[in-house]
């Protein structure tokens, strides 16, 4: 059993370890969980990460609730009378889905049948990508290097409530290498901007939009009101290259103008655009546990704690995943 330590990072470390666990059938025991956050230990959609990766690979657990700050996880092989093709979790308040999706994920180079898992929790949440930047940034680049999966959105869940709906299924697939060192031209600039539909009476995803237009120019833009259980907004800035995909997400907070919202987007955007970067800095670390199944080379902007720690957490499965500086940015390879 690998003896991990997660003091040096945060859920990232938890979802990856979940995911090559899985993959490769070996398990592990996490100590000093999420120790230097200020709130240490698993949380709710950590949990739910768990429960969902679990029912995957038919693993055995052990001290999994919010607050424990060691857990341990067990795969096992599946037999066809037994395997377990969909799961249903409730992540609980705002947790957020796309960060359990992002563990599931990856698991589909050891499927031999696909595997569904509904989700109940924060589909928008705070310190975690919006769900439009998962199904519109991330999901598309992956797909476009064999990953094959669908994902939906059947009812919004913002902070701090929560309570949205979405589902996932992954399908089998074959690990590929990622090749993303150079990002091209720009061949395409969507605008997607949500709100909780209480808030269409003051036009604030449209103003969030707009907000985005004013700074970047020509773009597609996609504007929508949701039901959900709690006002909220997100806005997404959806950049397509040659080869390449990059996203730029902010949440709406109380008190927080829509404008403000979409500049910092637009801000964000326009920063990356300046550098030489394949990716964005929110996309680089989780693509680490893509470049460690099927190898390959990424262009991020700059090594993170994320990134650091989510090197070290697969190089602790026997997995190889380099970091070399190339002038103003970093070029990881497996």
């Amino acid at each position: 059993m690998h003896l991990l330590d997660g003091s040096a990072g945060g859920g990232q470390l938890v979802r990856t370890a979940l995911t090559l666990s899985a993959v490769t059938d070996e398990p592990f025991r996490m100590r000093h969980v999420r120790r230097a956050r200020s709130n240490p230990g698993l949380q709710a959609q950590h949990c739910a990460a768990v429960e969902a990766v679990a029912a995957a690979c038919n693993a055995e657990t052990d001290n999994v609730e919010v607050g424990a700050e060691e857990f341990s996880f067990e795969p096992n092989a599946l037999d066809e009378e037994d395997e377990q093709q969909q799961v249903s979790v409730e992540v609980g308040t705002a947790g957020s889905v796309p960060l359990v999706f992002d563990a599931l994920l990856p698991i589909g180079v050891a499927l031999e049948e696909p595997f569904t898992a509904h989700l109940e929790g924060g589909t928008d949440a705070m310190w975690a990508p919006p769900f439009d930047y998962f199904q519109h940034v991330k999901f598309p680049l992956l797909e476009d290097h064999g990953v094959e999966a669908s994902a939906s959105v059947k009812r919004r869940g913002f902070y701090p409530r929560g309570g949205g709906k979405a589902s996932l299924t992954v399908n089998p697939f074959s690990a590929s290498p990622l090749e993303l060192t150079e990002r091209g031209e720009r061949t395409s600039l969507t605008v997607h901007s949500v709100a909780e539909e209480s808030l269409e009476d003051d036009d604030v995803a449209q103003r969030q939009a707009d907000a985005v237009l004013e700074r970047v120019g020509d773009a597609e833009q996609s504007v929508s009101y949701a039901e959900a259980d709690s006002p909220g907004s997100a806005v997404v800035v959806d950049a397509e290259y040659e080869h390449s995909r990059a996203g730029f997400a902010v949440l709406g907070e109380r008190g927080k103008p829509a404008e403000e919202v979409g500049e910092e987007a637009a801000d964000a955007f326009e920063a990356f655009e300046t550098g030489n970067a394949a990716v964005d800095e929110h996309l680089a670390d989780q693509l680490i546990p893509y470049l460690a199944l099927g190898g390959g080379e990424v262009r991020i902007p700059r090594v993170t704690n994320h990134v650091e720690t989510c090197v070290n957490i697969v190089e602790e499965f026997g997995y190889d995943v380099s970091v070399e500086d190339d002038d103003d940015t970093v070029i990881l390879s497996g």
